[in-house]
């Protein structure tokens, strides 16, 4: 609406997404379960793709159960493009239209233990794949879907470790760690999404990010105490905590909001 007038503003509804059809890949996640019943809660209808191992199927309809709305579940190995092209063609079947895309899965489980020194070639292919090439799939996929359209709304999940370099000494006393292939491939999500943020601007597709740190997860004891040290906020984040952004970038109420990355990481780099 053309108008300076704030009054003619309803605020409250800006953030609603009543009847949007909102695809999330990694739906069955930490971060992706939050994700989803989030925008479920502001009225969307949710598409949940992840691996099959995570049965994205179940974990649908236990969705729609709850919200009393059509959600479907789809089965992804987002690395492969027929299968990226299989689950657009799906959402269109079942909704006719996709209004935001969410690339929420993620690659790292497998290296956290493994120094770069002994990182071979497969593992780092292994989660580039996953990460980058898996987004940058699904963005042409579905984004080009959403630039024909004219509208849309893209968000893409980089990594605290895009931003800065891991603070190894955050790691010591542990068994835990990040592999170098993990922030490579975040930062080139992080790249990528700042071009299509470009890309897509005159066509009314807004791709933004979220930038997740320290979210908990049955951490290891001596984990959460250097942590603590070392968050301005003393403590992890929790998956709930992430998800309001989720909300704002997929809502009318960022409208005017394209490029970003939301830091949702308790002012880690700060300092």
């Amino acid at each position: 609406m053309r108008t300076t007038d704030p009054e003619q503003i309803d605020f409250r509804k800006k953030f609603e997404l009543h009847d949007k059809v909102i695809v999330i890949s990694g739906a069955c996640g930490l971060i992706g379960r939050a994700f989803c019943e989030a925008a479920a809660q502001f009225g969307a209808h949710i598409v949940c793709a992840d691996i099959p191992q995570a049965d994205p199927e179940k974990f649908a309809q236990h969705l729609s159960e709850r919200h009393g709305r059509k959600m479907i579940g789809f089965p992804l190995n987002v690395a492969i493009k027929t299968e990226v092209i299989a689950l657009r063609e799906k959402v269109l079947a079942e909704f006719g239209r996709i209004d935001g895309l969410v690339c929420g899965h993620q690659n790292k489980s497998h290296l956290k233990f493994e120094p770069f020194e002994d990182v071979s070639e497969d593992n780092w292919d292994t989660v580039v794949e996953i990460n980058l090439r898996g987004t940058f799939l699904l963005c042409q996929v579905i984004g080009c879907y959403m630039a024909e359209q004219g509208k849309g709304s893209i968000i893409n999940i980089p990594s605290t470790y895009s931003v800065v370099a891991p603070n190894q000494n955050l790691y010591a006393g542990t068994s835990l760690g990040c592999p170098a292939a993990y922030s490579a491939s975040k930062g080139g999500i992080d790249a990528l999404s700042r071009y299509l943020a470009s890309y897509w601007a005159a066509r009314n597709v807004r791709v933004n990010m979220i930038t997740p740190h320290g979210v908990w997860n049955n951490h290891e004891k001596q984990f959460e105490e250097n942590f603590a040290r070392f968050s301005p906020m003393q403590r992890l984040s929790y998956n709930h905590e992430v998800a309001p952004a989720l909300v704002y970038l997929l809502s009318d109420a960022s409208s005017y909001v394209t490029g970003d990355n939301m830091l949702v990481e308790g002012g880690w780099t700060v300092w």
